[in-house]
């Protein structure tokens, strides 16, 4: 007969991994939705699958980890479960009802430690690894953009443009009973090979969300303490919820990331995409949850530093002279190319895709040739578009603080004083 903690326990997993769709989807798709090749339905379908294949691979060791190393999986009693995914899910939603892609690691993760604590059984070397990553992986994705911005971006956008498009590059034909997909026959082709690019990163970026996010959802089901859920019934579980959490509360964030937080270029979010992605993944191989969202602004920071860098040599940059002219600190934003004329608009950038005010984009005036060297580059012609909505990253930084702070002070009280 099953238990009825035991439901409660499937039910409250259901809700956590729902919270992960809500905001994994957006952290994943929201470039993609944002330039408009697909939409949001279509991006949650496409999350959801790739998910599954990240949990059902990489995810388990990940698993591993948080049922059974974090502390031992006999604390993990059908009580304790349903309280460690309760406050993981009450914490990620207070960050879904504000449309911001939380860190659903360090959620999940800080109800774990909570228990531990209040238990006096935590595996502190392991948390000390765990934690370490978590400064060494947002470093790595920052250091990453800074180099890409500064050595790599300028020769990338100089040979390749994204062009708008003014309906999604994969559609529905409705002119028959049976709806069918049609590919957008209005895009040329460096539209729609720059846009399944994208849309390749958004997948990939999928997969890594899957790895690291399934076991935040069921861990604590999985094991000899909760007793009756297999992995392959935790993956299945998680997956479930996840990409109905992406059909649904997703939108908001979708929203965020594809137009709300940032006004980025197309290629500066692949960049960021596929830096943010291959970091958690190597993170996930290794059995260590790590945040995905945290990771990926961490590398458009540093993409916008080295991007504005430009105009300095590391000498300047070291030791500028005082009051000297032509010589600027690096400050965030200036990703687009330099147009060839003072009044040319630079590259499109998402949240310009998103609202439709972007024209459609015209064939690159320079070559890689014409990039101009470090140091040489006019301060005036890197443009100055803000890279954040100040608002927004607000919002983002205090409720990414907020979030695991909650779940590990109300999972303690729980498990110290009343469980």
């Amino acid at each position: 007969m099953v238990e009825p903690l035991f439901v409660v326990g499937i039910l409250v997993a259901a809700f956590v991994g729902y919270n992960i769709g809500g905001s994994s989807t957006g952290v994943a798709f929201g470039p993609a939705v944002g330039s408009r090749i697909v939409r949001k339905a279509t991006a949650a379908a496409l999350f959801t699958l790739f998910a599954f294949l990240g949990g059902w691979t990489v995810g388990r060791n990940v698993i591993t980890t948080m049922s059974s190393r974090i502390v031992p999986n006999a604390l993990f009693t059908p009580e304790a479960s349903v309280g460690v995914l309760f406050f993981a899910g009450a914490s990620l939603l207070i960050s879904n009802v504000y449309g911001v892609p939380a860190s659903t690691s360090m959620t999940a993760v800080g109800a774990i430690v909570g228990l531990g604590l209040a238990r006096g059984d935590l595996n502190g070397a392991l948390m000390f690894g765990i934690v370490s990553a978590w400064i060494v992986a947002p470093l790595t994705g920052f250091f990453a953009g800074v180099l890409s911005g500064r050595y790599l971006y300028p020769y990338l956008d100089a040979r390749f443009s994204f062009g708008r498009l003014t309906e999604p590059l994969i559609g529905l034909d409705r002119s028959r009973r049976v709806p069918r997909p049609r590919l957008n026959r209005d895009a040329s082709r460096r539209d729609v090979a720059g846009s399944l690019l994208v849309l390749a990163i958004a997948c990939y970026m999928g997969f890594s969300a899957g790895a690291s996010n399934v076991a935040n959802a069921v861990a604590p089901l999985v094991g000899e303490g909760s007793g009756k859920l297999g992995a392959d019934q935790g993956v299945v579980l998680a997956i479930g919820a996840i990409g109905l959490g992406g059909f649904t509360i997703a939108r908001r964030t979708l929203d965020t990331v594809g137009d709300g937080i940032t006004e980025l270029p197309i290629l500066a979010a692949l960049i960021v995409s596929t830096v943010g992605a291959t970091i958690i993944t190597i993170l996930s191989v290794l059995g260590i949850p790590a945040s995905l969202a945290v990771t990926s602004t961490c590398c458009i920071i540093g993409l916008g530093w080295g991007r504005a860098s430009r105009a300095s040599t590391l000498a300047e940059l070291a030791t500028p002279p005082a009051g000297a002219e032509g010589v600027t600190r690096p400050a965030t934003g200036a990703l687009a190319a330099p147009p060839t004329e003072r009044d040319a608009p630079g590259a499109p950038t998402v949240g310009d895709l998103a609202s439709g005010e972007a024209g459609a984009a015209e064939t690159p005036a320079s070559e890689e040739g014409s990039v101009q060297p470090i140091g040489e580059e006019d301060p005036e012609e890197i443009p100055a578009e803000s890279l954040f909505d100040s608002a927004a990253t607000a919002r983002i930084v205090v409720l990414w603080l907020l979030t695991p702070l909650v779940s590990v002070v109300g999972s303690y009280l729980l498990f110290r004083f009343f469980v």
